[in-house]
């Protein structure tokens, strides 16, 4: 009987066992996971509701030193192909604007599922092992595990990054696929908190305000995003923050100047903003600077943003200065903070870097180093944008590999 060993339990290992037991029913099905249990990332996606896709799929959204094999995997296996997968399932999906959930809000259903099929496939996962190395034989694989050794016809590494270790993404398979001839573009931690250094907004942590902001890497601005953004103790937060932190990621790496432009008003350019707080100093003269700005913004960012423009509390709006004014602008408009760090693997939900997409092929996700050995998900240098694109990126090169895998080893010599 042939054998297809899949190291990794996560999104992109359970589908690709999926595929290959249904396009080779006659195969035997591996899944060698080092949890105690597989899919324990897939429970924590979309705050427990998993966001498992996105209407608006394309390789824009993604990021990589090769984006083209992006744009073939998901002309591949796109969006409907997954809904198409799920709904295959069992699956009933709902939207909200373009990203889709399970109907029942709960991330759950999805394993719930996915473990179902593998079940009915006679697929079999073993939990608590891990795999030491992977020897190419002149007949497949041995597979080495801290338990024994097992023989392969074919080999998917699906072990997913180095974000959230302990839901079981520690980096081991970077080693296995470089012990097999792949190399590596620096990975770094995405879609991740940023700590500020000398943090003026310490104080105001837990506010959640709308807000543009900015990565500017070695000077230069990288990448914007607008949406709610969080402060914390360390520094920032909130989507428009881990939308832009691949980039302070990279930056630091390189060792270079890392900084972040935040706009805590978007909604108002500085001219139009300096012209209302003029107009809203008329008739307000005996006013305390700590009241003037009240209606504006949440209470704790306002004696923040007096701090920082050199104005006092208690001094009255009739005694600000035009040219003080312009500073308050700047500082709600154009607010930089230093980026220290990021807060890291463990924290982020996904890496950017991996292995090399230019050493796989992307119609099928196999090695072009090795025959039968397969990669996919985020063990390989594509990380994208939240909304769904990363589980769409894991779906995807499972499936691929998966089928690939089960029609190479039963048509193979």
């Amino acid at each position: 009987m042939k054998k297809i060993a899949i190291i990794g339990g996560g999104a992109s290992g359970l589908v690709a066992a999926i595929a290959a037991a249904r396009t080779n029913p006659q195969a035997q099905i591996l899944i060698y996971e080092k949890k105690d249990s597989a899919g324990k990332k897939i429970l924590a996606t979309g705050n427990g509701r998993c966001n498992l896709t996105n209407k608006d799929m394309n390789a824009s959204y993604f990021h990589s030193d090769n984006l083209s094999v992006v744009e073939e995997v998901l002309q591949k296996f796109g969006y409907e192909d997954t809904i198409a997968f799920f709904t295959s399932l069992g699956l009933l999906t709902k939207a909200r604007g373009n990203y889709v959930y399970p109907y029942s809000d709960q991330a759950s259903t999805i394993l719930d599922l996915l473990k179902s099929e593998l079940d009915r496939l006679h697929v079999k996962i073993t939990t608590d092992v891990t795999v030491t190395g992977i020897s190419p034989t002149s007949h497949g694989f041995t597979v080495l595990t801290d338990h024994q050794k097992q023989k392969a016809d074919a080999v998917i590494l699906a072990c997913g990054g180095k974000a959230n270790s302990r839901l079981g993404s520690d980096g081991s398979g970077y080693a296995l696929a470089k012990e097999l001839g792949h190399t590596m573009v620096p990975v770094v931690p995405a879609l991740v908190q940023l700590k500020v250094k000398n943090h003026p907004f310490a104080k105001a942590a837990g506010v959640r305000t709308d807000a543009v902001v900015t990565a500017v890497c070695h000077g230069q601005p990288a990448a914007s995003d607008h949406g709610e953004l969080q402060l914390t103790a360390y520094g920032i937060s909130g989507i428009p923050v881990f939308q832009i932190s691949r980039y302070i990621a990279k930056s630091l790496y390189l060792k270079q100047d890392a900084k972040v432009n935040i706009d805590f008003l978007p909604a108002f350019t500085e001219e139009a903003f300096f012209e209302f707080l003029l107009k809203r100093r008329n008739g307000r003269e005996q006013m305390t600077c700590a009241d003037y700005l009240l209606g504006i913004f949440h209470q704790k960012l306002i004696p923040r943003f007096l701090e920082q423009a050199r104005i006092r509390m208690h001094t009255l709006t009739g005694d600000l200065s035009d040219t003080q004014i312009k500073s308050l602008v700047q500082v709600v408009k154009n607010n930089v903070v230093t980026i220290d760090t990021t807060n890291g693997f463990d924290n982020a939900q996904v890496c950017a870097g991996g292995i090399s997409t230019e050493e796989i092929t992307p119609g099928t996700m196999e090695s072009r180093y090795v025959r039968h050995l397969y990669l996919a998900g985020e063990l390989l240098d594509v990380d994208g944008i939240c909304g769904g694109y990363n589980l769409q990126w894991a779906w995807a090169t499972g499936y691929l590999a998966g089928t690939a895998a089960a029609n190479d080893i039963s048509s193979d010599r």
